[in-house]
């Protein structure tokens, strides 16, 4: 059985607490039963031992035996290797998956993020680098949304593909930008019912929470 710690900060001010990369960790090892065990690094202090898993003192990080793996695509692709529950074991299935998990960090994480930083902090409608990045997120999703209309999950079964492009698509519909986007607010809505993605959700906000609590 693997020996799986997942490491996420101790603490996170009120904003972004739900949308912490680690959820999306949590959500795979929820899906694919995987045993794991949580583990908390200081928000505050981010010290050597950090940037030694971590090299821009961000979260989360996976150790899985002797292996420590950043960056949440490559954790998921990892854990997927672990869980045919993640990604199909035949090529084409591995080959699909693989190519929209980089899909939804590159393609469309990649435009909506830009975004996502400029509502959050209120920038005006008629900002002009605001409209640049409003058109070019509305240019991704009109690409996506045919194919999320056609079929339920990206890669035939509900794979790591799909984690990773609905979290992205999670930040997105909570600042407003899926109203235009039918199909991907009908993804969004299936893959966010699931039992495992509550619990992880769920998880990350006891753990957080609980810091509250000892602080």
């Amino acid at each position: 059985m693997p020996d799986l710690t997942l490491t996420t900060f101790d603490w996170v001010p009120e904003m972004p607490r739900g949308l912490v990369r680690d959820l999306r960790v949590r959500w795979a090892l929820e899906e694919a039963a995987l045993p794991y065990r949580v583990a908390s690094v200081s928000f505050r202090d981010r010290g050597p031992a950090h940037f030694a898993h971590q090299p821009f003192g961000q979260v989360p990080w996976l150790t899985d035996g002797d292996i420590s793996i950043f960056e949440s695509g490559a954790i998921l692709l990892h854990l997927g290797e672990l869980s045919a529950k993640l990604m199909p074991p035949d090529p084409r299935g591995r080959a699909e998956t693989m190519q929209w998990v980089l899909a939804a960090l590159n393609s469309v994480e990649m435009a909506s993020l830009p975004w996502a930083i400029l509502r959050f902090n209120r920038v005006p409608d008629d900002t002009p680098g605001l409209k640049q990045l409003d058109d070019f997120l509305k240019l991704r999703l009109g690409h996506l949304e045919p194919v999320l209309a056609g079929r339920e999950w990206l890669a035939g079964s509900f794979s790591v593909a799909d984690i990773l492009m609905s979290d992205v698509l999670r930040l997105v519909d909570l600042l407003g930008g899926l109203k235009d986007s039918p199909a991907c607010a009908d993804y969004l809505a299936r893959a966010t019912a699931r039992p495992a993605f509550v619990k992880a959700k769920a998880d990350q906000m006891a753990h957080f929470a609980a810091a509250d609590a000892a602080r």
